[in-house]
């Protein structure tokens, strides 16, 4: 297996394995998602959301790379929800996106081979959306690309493209309509999200694979959200590898890994994450995922289907497991210096109806002591929405001891 990797970044795939029924054959649940029997070798990449700077993150030698969800932010992101926090308070996505090296590059060729993104025709756009994700907490938005699964309204797309959404609208190009979607269930370290379409029925769905899956040299097409922009735009490209490994850093001393992965070559821009990856009949082999370009050729990085549809197979089933959440996390809505204090609270949320103010230290939760920033996120993390917790803290100003009982919400989508 073939492995791309972040100068500097280090980490390994950690692997596991599932089956179910064969793609194509229908589920017993009512909207049930058809999944393959190929065993997931995947584990690692948690994606920084789309939050941050559109453009994609500039490396040595010219190289550029990165998830591809098109991004708007805003100047004025409330200064709490920039410190650095763990679990259930509030880590907004980086506004760095994570790049990555390419496989070899050699030497760039003075012209492209690539062919320029074209409208995507009526056949490429059935059971394809686009998504707008608001980012309430940081006063932006984000935007990408996701296939619909059932015709009652389940979508999958890149957990990168909604994740720290506080809401999120998605429209089928085909015919126009637009709909709110709320989070069935994430899956950060695979890059897989699946999403509910409030009071949708008869939608129609993307075709999926139900032959051989991908081969190198096989022609493909990408089908995104381009640029952000609403319109869906085809890419077109072949295979280039398979099974690939590529292993990304947002900030050079932590690295995750996302494997198994299907590489090619095509003109794949920010916005397309979460958008289907057409083989020749037309069916789905792959969800774009992440791309690198240099000054003339992209290489694009695409979960393979069959993958994506055992992680959101196991979302659909309401299985939490230490990657997957099902619904929204429970949120206090606070951010924490690096010492573990707290470093701002957001209005509105239930830290901020406790009292709690910046400077504080939570010490217990429940009764059970805070030791640090991670456990405090670990003794959060274990509840849910709508559980009422008694929160301990050392007030700043005093150094004083205080208590108060605090119910928590539905944070943004992890």
């Amino acid at each position: 297996m073939d492995e791309q990797q972040v100068s500097g970044a280090s980490g390994a795939p950690v692997e596991g394995s599932a089956s179910s029924a064969s793609l194509g054959e229908a589920s017993d649940a009512p909207g049930g998602i058809a999944v393959a029997t190929k065993p997931v070798v995947r584990r690692g990449l948690a994606f920084g959301a789309a939050g941050g700077a559109l453009a994609l993150g500039l490396l040595a030698g010219g190289v550029t790379g990165g998830l591809i969800a098109a991004a708007q932010a805003s100047s004025d992101t409330d200064t709490a929800a920039a410190s650095a926090v763990e679990g259930a308070a509030y880590e907004p996505p980086a506004a760095e996106v994570p790049s990555f090296v390419p496989p070899s590059w050699g030497s760039s060729p003075s012209t492209s081979d690539q062919e320029a993104a074209s409208a995507a025709s009526a056949d490429q756009q059935v059971g394809v959306v686009t998504i707008t994700s608001t980012l309430g907490y940081q006063n932006a938005s984000s935007a990408g690309t996701g296939m619909v699964l059932t015709a009652n309204g389940l979508v999958l797309t890149n957990n990168h493209v909604i994740e720290g959404s506080t809401s999120i609208e998605v429209t089928i190009e085909s015919t126009g309509s637009s709909y709110v979607a709320t989070v069935v269930g994430t899956d950060a370290s695979s890059d897989v999200a699946l999403l509910q379409l409030q009071d949708a029925s008869g939608l129609d769905t993307v075709a999926l694979d139900d032959d051989s899956g991908a081969a190198v040299g096989d022609a493909v097409t990408a089908v995104g959200n381009a640029e952000g922009g609403g319109d869906l735009l085809a890419a077109v490209g072949s295979v280039t590898a398979l099974d690939q490994t590529m292993t990304a850093s947002t900030d050079g001393s932590s690295a995750e890994t996302l494997s198994g992965l299907i590489e090619f070559s095509a003109a794949v821009v920010p916005g397309d994450s979460g958008g289907p990856v057409f083989d020749d009949e037309g069916e789905v082999i792959g969800m774009t995922t992440a791309a690198s370009s240099s000054t003339v050729d992209t290489v694009a990085y695409a979960i393979d289907i069959e993958d994506a549809l055992v992680i959101a197979n196991q979302i659909q089933s309401g299985v939490a497991s230490d990657t997957v959440t099902i619904g929204y996390p429970a949120f206090l809505g606070i951010s924490l210096s690096t010492d573990g204090s707290v470093a701002g609270v957001l209005e509105g949320t239930p830290a901020a109806s406790s009292g709690l103010v910046a400077g504080d230290v939570i010490t217990a939760v429940d009764g059970v002591a805070v030791s640090s920033a991670s456990s405090l996120s670990d003794l959060l993390g274990a509840y849910s929405p709508g559980d009422t917790v008694t929160l301990t803290w050392t007030v700043a100003s005093s150094g004083a001891s205080a208590s108060a009982p605090v119910t928590l919400i539905a944070g943004p989508a992890d």
